[in-house]
């Protein structure tokens, strides 16, 4: 249950205990329209509608409202309205959800993110999960999990506060530039201390790097890869668009066009700042983490 989008995941175990997806959904909510602090009554009922739907599903598959794992993360563990709204997503679906940290979360991504991206042992990466209003960071290898953090920079948040141009002017991008270089302090300070030059992108924005640079005949399953220098055409294409102009991108999702602008500018820092020279991208995040951590 994200701050922009809620996912629906149902899976099944076959003969050989693999899991193999039956439904996949995602409705675009935006529950953070008019901040984190606080849930408009318009975006709850847009998250109601999501959790309604969500719960007919579960009905048509024979599956008990009660057995589903719903989780919040940045809007709904920020909101002082959050526990209201909790309250009636479980007497209307009956389906129980709750908030999880910042560092619960990080840990859901790195369980999701190991099982999909073969990166080399027994290197160090930064995982990387970009959410509306939060964004994870991780530091780990393939057997444990170094360092963990959650920041309040997601893409709500820098579209709201700096994007107000169209298209975004240098001006903006700097100041956004400026408040990531103070907001990520302790980032660039854990990053230093593991050296690494490996960035895994977990789903969300990195989904859009998939379709824009990578080509779908000849990309793995479950992951993508690119060396660094090729994100920076990628970068300038959307930062020079205006909001027509992405409007009219065929690959690019409708909820996606708003704000992808602010990711591409994010990403960029922190290729940048940590000295990335080689990008992953995971189609592996929370949602999958969740269902591998039950076994």
């Amino acid at each position: 249950m994200g701050t922009n989008t809620f996912h629906m995941l149902v899976l099944e175990q076959d003969s050989n205990e693999a899991w193999v997806p039956l439904y996949r959904k995602r409705v675009y909510v935006r529950l953070a329209e008019q901040g984190l602090g606080w849930l408009a009554e318009d975006a709850q009922e847009r998250g109601l509608e999501a959790m309604r739907e969500f719960a007919e599903v579960l009905g048509r598959l024979g599956i008990e409202p009660g057995s589903a794992l719903a989780f919040g993360t940045a809007a709904l563990r920020s909101a002082s309205n959050a526990p209201d709204f909790f309250k009636r997503v479980f007497e209307e679906t009956g389906i129980p959800a709750e908030a999880i940290s910042g560092e619960r979360e990080a840990e859901l991504i790195y369980h999701g993110v190991r099982h999909a991206v073969p990166w080399p042992d027994p290197e160090t990466v930064l995982i990387m999960d970009i959410g509306g209003g939060s964004v994870e960071f991780i530091l780990a290898n393939k057997e444990r999990l170094f360092w963990r953090g959650s920041f309040n920079v997601g893409v709500a948040v820098l579209y709201h506060a700096f994007h107000k141009s169209d298209p975004i002017q240098a001006s903006e991008v700097e100041a956004i530039e400026d408040f990531l270089e103070k907001e990520l302090a302790s980032l660039w300070e854990a990053a230093s201390m593991h050296n690494t030059q490996i960035l895994v992108g977990a789903a969300g924005a990195f989904d859009t790097i998939d379709l824009f640079a990578l080509d779908p005949a000849t990309k793995p399953q479950g992951y993508g890869y690119l060396p660094v220098e090729h994100f920076e055409p990628l970068y300038a294409y959307f930062v020079k668009s205006t909001e027509a102009d992405r409007r009219n991108m065929p690959l690019l999702l409708p909820e996606r066009v708003e704000m992808v602008v602010a990711a591409v500018i994010l990403i960029r820092k922190v290729l940048q700042r940590v000295g990335i020279k080689e990008l992953y991208t995971s189609e592996y995040s929370m949602k999958e983490g969740m269902l591998l951590e039950l076994g």
